[in-house]
């Protein structure tokens, strides 16, 4: 098949004859406008304040129950209050003028461009929200990539999907609880776009070919729609399929989205997400030599158990050596979403989870995905890990007209509840943990921001300095890897890089677009997930981020190896042998002698050898994405330092202002107080003796101090002014100038 300047071959899905008719050299930075056009509970909690209390009939998750429950006209009528000012002129133009935005990513519905369902009637208005965004884009000098970001039956199982996709109401089982509400989700979910899937076996049964039909049908009507409009520079076909969608079915659809869309808007990029599947065996050579594809992956951190901040420096810059080996098997690639988030606190965040590419029971993780699907009102199983900070729910951007808004201060939290529990409770939100600057006491360990309350101290809180390190750490990984690139970052950012096969070919033209998905987004109620908010704090530089000397030595140290994996002392030998099996069996060295020798150690001796095992591991494979965790057992150190007894984690001054003297103990405080008190009543009883003839006289004539009156040290007797002490047939009286005389006229009346 020809195109205007390439030849498709639609049997290997593969292209040639590229002319690179439109090479894609200027930087690109994005953010994401997520929560418009698809409605996410827990970007916009206040839209779903209404729902709080409600039960079986009455309640919505996402975007398709929120059109059912509400019915047409009353969903319409918050819908466009919620369109008018979510996102608005002024922001889009701050945005441009942050000097780090040139792009933005549009999520849309797929039920927008071919309705079905409850839509009909519900989402009225909302294309011509769209056109007057776009217009004001071009007008501001942003480019814009629409993302179908849903897909009929949902491909994934989370309401960013539009649908959440297995869902039981619960409440019949709850009845010896008078009212009890109660429902569950994430355990059953399911998503049912691309086929019939069974949850037993984790795989599709059948396929839906008519959903497929209906999402290319979706593709073709965006492309019409906007081809024309100077603003919008790219498509991606469905945001975030999840990592159980078949293959080559997956792949078939990406291929023929590819052709509808070079057909009739030839210049457009076309951005393909990875299926939480970020791996070369999976992607090389797909589309090979086709002009303007990329893929695109998502990386959060926020999943992450509780670490150190250099644990997740450490991490943020480790991935470059895993985008840099996909662009090279695949081509141009793209972060099209992540975060600042350090935890999932975030209310109704959880319905988000991670996906990790497993080896054994340990983790290699190449890279850290995420589904960004949150919950209404419940939380995933074992999350959050740690408490979380509750501060006044925000004021809603939608005013006192919207239901459910104000928040009753006098409420606590409300149902229906799900399997975990978020939500307000007497007017306070739940949200992001504070950093707290750590203590000398334990130096640089990052042991006291993981056992620390939620909310630090203002003098304590070291979270802007956090925030600002990691993000710098993040732009630098995802954007600053050598060989030739064109980046696109910023909370979202996306980078991609020219690829070259051999010495001549171009496999595609470099393309920018920026997905700030879960960093996303443009703005949202806790900071760590939006760049508004991020800008403002200082956490995202202003301007040119590409020039900023910051950021391009910003890995510096991580990309030198200046770090070492060792044991955390203590640790259990069973847990020790665990990880040094499972090394053992990734390398394929379980029968080397070496091996057979550390597997049957114990004790001081298995923490040694072993410790070296897992350390030169992590060495060999960091660049591949390896971590220094192995089930918690490990960490992170700076070479050449010795590891003390009062080190159980660890971070780097560098990466923080400075370090505070630990508190002393209660105990401690108290003796030193008595301490310094003793000490000033001896001062002051020492010059009363001296200065003070009345004082002088009574404590010379009280019992009380006769062992002291009485003694025959001459020190004590000369600082105190005792004089002589006379013989025992000797009568001295108090006032007797004789034996008044050794005091030199010092004691005064």
């Amino acid at each position: 098949m020809e195109f205007k300047h390439f030849v498709a071959h639609n049997n290997t899905m593969t292209c040639s004859a590229d002319e690179h008719a439109q090479p894609f050299n200027t930087q690109v930075r994005g953010v994401n406008l997520g929560g418009w056009m698809v409605l996410e509970p827990w970007i916009t909690p206040s839209l779903f304040y209404q729902f709080l209390g409600g039960g079986i009939n009455t309640t919505a998750f996402d975007m398709y129950t929120f059109c059912e429950v509400l019915g047409p006209e009353e969903a319409n009528k918050q819908l466009r209050r919620h369109w008018e000012r979510w996102v608005t002129e002024d922001l889009i133009a701050e945005l441009a003028q942050s000097g780090a935005v040139n792009s933005l990513r549009l999520p849309v519905g797929d039920f927008l461009y071919q309705p079905y369902g409850p839509y009909p009637g519900c989402v009225d208005g909302a294309l011509d929200f769209i056109d007057e965004l776009l217009d004001w884009a071009y007008s501001h000098g942003v480019s814009v990539l629409i993302d179908i970001h849903t897909m009929k039956e949902s491909q994934n199982g989370f309401d960013n999907s539009g649908q959440s996709m297995g869902f039981a109401w619960t409440s019949a089982l709850s009845s010896d609880f008078a009212g009890l509400t109660t429902f569950e989700h994430w355990p059953i979910r399911t998503a049912e776009w691309i086929g019939n899937f069974d949850p037993r076996n984790a795989s599709y049964t059948a396929i839906k070919y008519e959903n497929i039909e209906h999402a290319l049908k979706v593709i073709e009507t965006v492309v019409d729609t906007y081809k024309g409009h100077p603003a919008v520079k790219g498509i991606e076909p469905v945001n975030e399929p999840w990592q159980y969608t078949p293959l080559d079915t997956l792949k078939r659809f990406y291929w023929e989205g590819y052709l509808i869309v070079k057909r009739k808007a030839p210049y457009w990029k076309y951005v393909m997400h990875d299926s939480f599947r970020f791996t070369p065996d999976t992607w090389g050579g797909f589309m090979d030599g086709c002009p303007d594809r990329v893929l695109d992956t998502h990386i959060y951190q926020a999943w992450h158990d509780p670490d150190t901040r250099i644990a997740f420096f450490s991490d943020a810059c480790r991935q470059k050596s895993m985008i840099a080996t996909m662009e090279r098997e695949f081509g141009p690639v793209i972060v099209g979403e992540w975060s600042l988030a350090t935890d999932n606190c975030a209310m109704w965040l959880n319905g988000k989870t991670k996906w990790r590419n497993m080896l054994g029971r340990f983790v290699l993780q190449l890279l850290t995905h995420a589904f960004p699907g949150s919950g209404f009102n419940d939380n995933l199983p074992g999350f959050p890990r740690l408490p979380c900070k509750y501060t006044p729910c925000p004021e809603s951007y939608l005013g006192h007209e919207q239901p459910g808004v104000p928040l009753d201060p006098f409420k606590p939290i409300q149902g229906p509840y799900g399997t975990g529990m978020s939500g307000p409770s007497f007017a306070l939100c739940p949200g992001t943990r504070d950093w707290l600057k750590e203590s000398s006491g334990n130096p640089l360990t990052g042991r006291d921001g993981i056992r620390a309350p939620p909310n630090a101290p203002k003098h304590l809180d070291d979270t802007d300095d956090v925030m600002r390190h990691l993000a710098y750490k993040k732009l630098d990984a995802f954007a600053g890897i050598g060989h030739g690139f064109c980046e696109w970052n910023t909370i979202g950012f996306v980078l991609c890089r020219r690829q070259y096969i051999g010495t001549t070919r171009l496999t595609a033209a470099c393309l920018l677009f920026s997905i700030l998905s879960d960093f996303w987004n443009f703005r949202s109620e806790d900071p760590q997930w939006s760049y508004l908010t991020a800008l403002e704090r200082g956490w995202i530089p202003r301007g040119d981020l590409h020039n900023d000397p910051n950021i391009q030595s910003a890995c510096a140290r991580e990309d030198k190896g200046e770090f070492k994996c060792v044991l955390k002392k203590g640790q259990i030998d069973s847990a020790v042998l665990d990880a040094v099996g499972y090394v053992l069996n990734v390398q394929n060295l379980t029968d080397t002698e070496r091996a057979q020798r550390v597997l049957n150690m114990t004790g001081d001796e298995l923490t040694e050898e072993g410790g070296k095992v897992l350390s030169d591991y992590f060495q060999e494979y960091r660049h591949m994405g390896a971590t220094c965790d192995f089930g918690g057992i490990a960490m992170l150190i700076e070479e050449n330092r010795t590891l003390s007894d009062d080190d159980i984690y660890l971070t780097d001054d560098e990466y923080f202002g400075y370090v505070i003297r630990e508190r002393p103990a209660v105990w401690k405080l108290g003796l030193g107080g008595v301490s310094l008190g003793l000490v000033g009543a001896l001062i002051g009883f020492v010059l009363a003796m001296r200065y003070s003839r009345k004082f002088n006289e009574k404590v010379r004539r009280s019992t009380f101090f006769k062992p002291i009156t009485q003694s025959q040290n001459r020190l004590v007797r000369s600082s105190l002014h005792l004089g002589r002490l006379p013989n025992i047939n000797e009568h001295v009286p108090l006032n007797d100038e004789k034996w008044n005389e050794s005091y030199g006229g010092a004691i005064q009346s």
